[in-house]
């Protein structure tokens, strides 16, 4: 069974910092890309960051440049999401999402596999 799962959500102040992580297997992560999606109440769904796992390219989206990074443990299966200097705006469930895509993309319709996210609260 395909199976990610998320942790490290929680609340924080504006300004702090959270580490998300993202467990998979071997099945969901070697060859593929993995990638953080969020959706606020709302809100449409919104492409965060995205890495080809096999050579660790990454793709971030416009609002977290320069303040979150993504990374990955290939011992572990694990992709992690370090957010800094968080904004009220970055509330929201943060997604894990894996797929066989030969590049980091942003497009959600590319990836097969979802976890069930874990929210992300920041207040100012």
């Amino acid at each position: 069974q395909v199976q990610l799962v998320e942790s490290g959500g929680g609340s924080v102040q504006a300004g702090g910092s959270l580490e998300l992580s993202c467990a998979g297997s071997r099945y969901t992560y070697n060859g593929n890309s993995m990638a953080w999606f969020r959706q606020a109440p709302g809100k449409e769904r919104e492409g965060v960051a995205a890495i080809y796992i096999p050579v660790g390219s990454t793709v971030y989206g416009d609002s977290v440049k320069g303040r979150f990074t993504i990374s990955q443990d290939n011992a572990k299966y694990t992709v992690y999401l370090q957010m800094n200097n968080l904004k009220p705006e970055d509330t929201a469930m943060y997604y894990c999402a894996s797929g066989r895509v030969d590049w980091p993309t942003l497009a959600p319709g590319r990836y097969d596999d979802w976890g069930q996210g874990t929210q992300v609260t920041v207040s100012s």
